[in-house]
């Protein structure tokens, strides 16, 4: 029984595989994994990141992930550790980011028998995880161990089943846990990849190409083939689509008019699921339904599609088709007024991304009303957590993104969305640092709610203690006290100039906004 010598394979062969990035929380049970991963990151095999907060620490691993395209390692201890990476996977899963979960465990025969921070942790992430795989120090040799690592790795990245997601390796360590990290070599298989490649040729009526989040190549593909065929593009704010002559600002707003009625076609990419009103456009039976997917499953909220497929070839649509839905855009009416309001705080959030730097936005009302804004004059890399649309890890995994890109990165999130990551504003002085601006619109409640049901009149006398949950909270000074350059803004002038100088270090605003002006959704 070795478990330094486990603990070391695991790590080597992570490394031999191609990963980058590892997100550790500090525990005793892996403390194998720890000393070998400190070793590899000096010697520069990869890079270590860590997190006090396994919760934190999975979101980052989470954002590094999804901006790499490659898995990303996040070990824990034993116990309720383990039970704190459940809401990353969730997203993980939903939103198919390659994501490999190390928790560490005791020995089998220690589980059912009261012993310390021990459970049955094996499979507890549940139908979240693609697949659970076992390791033990009490058993197996280092061929075996690094043919199991590489098989997590390669099922977490999809490789032969274009199916990315979060995967479960669970690492039984009897005592003694430490020791010197010994030097092992490893091999790997080569492993070659599953890629689809039919393509459909699509023949000409009335189309819109609908764009939901998605990373930047489905984003481009998706612009590409709305302006070669000259369709309108509805493109939501972390499809990485919006942009171009032929993208709708206010699309959403349209569906449900008589244009909208005239649609006969919708070609959708990526994950679509911002606004009810495209939910029932991709519910409709007189629309065919046309999905792209560059994986092995799609997305389908509606239950209609017609078509699935690896790619599409649009011809032409009909004359003026593009022209009335600009048309009807540009006559919408203006959104926002006087002071700082929502509207105000987007536009000024989204002028002031530099090109080549990341957007990252709230799951919440945020990302709303960013689906309302302007089209801007150049692409945004924009990202979120749009699989399960949670608001859960939001900065841990915006951090992640920065980390990963090495771009200074602007988050735009809500007040409660920050309240439930706020353990991610702590930085450990030793680790990789990131440029973050994180701005939050702050309207001290759920505004979200009252654009859904519950904000009928009917509920006012509940809505406040229930949905709109007011909190009060000066999240300046909260910012202020765990070392990031804090401040409130009130008017749109102070806005600007918070925002005026270039993403460095770790920047806080906070917008003080009205909870009006929002759009049902």
């Amino acid at each position: 029984m070795n478990s330094p010598l486990l603990g070391a394979v695991v790590v080597e062969t992570l490394a031999a595989c191609g990963a980058t990035d590892v997100v550790l929380a500090p525990g005793s049970r892996n403390a194998p994994l720890s000393l070998a991963l400190h070793a590899a990151d000096a010697a520069g095999r990869l890079r270590l990141h860590v997190r006090v907060d396994e919760r934190v620490a999975a979101f980052t691993a989470l954002g590094l992930a999804k901006a790499s395209g490659r898995p990303v390692a996040v070990v824990t201890t034993s116990g309720t550790a383990v039970a704190n990476l459940a809401p990353a996977a969730m997203e993980a899963r939903a939103a198919g980011v390659p994501l490999l979960l190390v928790t560490a465990d005791r020995p089998a025969e220690a589980v059912g028998t009261g012993a310390n921070q021990t459970t049955d942790q094996v499979g507890v992430l549940g139908p979240s995880a693609l697949g659970v795989l076992r390791l033990s120090a009490a058993s197996g040799s280092v061929e075996a161990w690094t043919a199991a690592v590489q098989r997590a790795h390669v099922l977490a990245a999809g490789v032969r089943t274009r199916r990315p997601g979060p995967v479960q390796l669970n690492v039984e360590f009897p005592s003694p846990h430490v020791g010197p990290v010994p030097d092992v070599e490893v091999r790997v298989a080569e492993v070659s990849g599953s890629v689809g490649a039919t393509v459909v040729e699509l023949d000409e009526r009335p189309t819109v190409v609908l764009v939901g989040d998605a990373g930047a190549a489905v984003g481009t593909e998706a612009r590409a083939a709305a302006e070669l065929a000259g369709a309108p593009l509805f493109a939501e704010p972390s499809s990485n689509a919006r942009a171009g002559g032929n993208a709708v600002a206010g699309y959403r707003l349209l569906l449900e008019s008589e244009l909208g009625g005239r649609i006969e076609r919708v070609v959708c990419f990526g994950h679509p699921t911002l606004s009810r009103p495209v939910t029932r456009l991709l519910s409709r039976p007189d629309v065919e339904l046309v999905v792209v997917s560059d994986r092995a499953d799609w997305f389908d909220v509606g239950s209609r599609a017609s078509v699935v497929a690896d790619r599409v070839l649009l011809t032409g649509q009909p004359e003026g088709w593009l022209a009335q839905w600009l048309a009807a855009d540009e006559a919408l009416p203006a959104r926002g007024g006087p002071g700082l309001d929502r509207a105000a705080v987007v536009a000024g959030v989204l002028g002031s991304v530099a090109p080549g730097d990341n957007l990252f936005l709230g799951s919440s009302q945020t990302i709303r009303d960013a689906d309302l804004a302007p089209i801007a004059p150049h692409p945004i890399r924009t990202w979120a957590n749009r699989g399960l649309a949670g608001i859960d890890g939001t900065l841990a995994t915006a951090t992640g993104v920065a980390l990963a890109t090495g771009r200074p990165t602007t988050v735009l999130l809500g007040d409660l969305t920050l309240q439930h990551d706020l353990g991610a504003l702590v930085h450990p002085a030793q680790e990789p640092a990131a440029d973050l601006r994180v701005v939050v619109a702050d309207d001290d409640g759920g505004a979200i709610f009252e654009t859904l049901e519950q904000g009928a009149p009917a509920y006012a006398p509940a809505f406040e203690r229930v949905f709109g949950t007011p909190q009060g909270l000066d999240l300046a000074a909260v910012g202020a006290a765990l070392g990031w350059r804090a401040t409130t803004v009130g008017t749109p002038e102070e806005l600007e100039a918070a925002l005026a100088a270039r993403v460095q270090g770790r920047q806080l605003v906070v917008a003080r906004i009205p909870r009006t002006g929002v759009t049902r959704s």
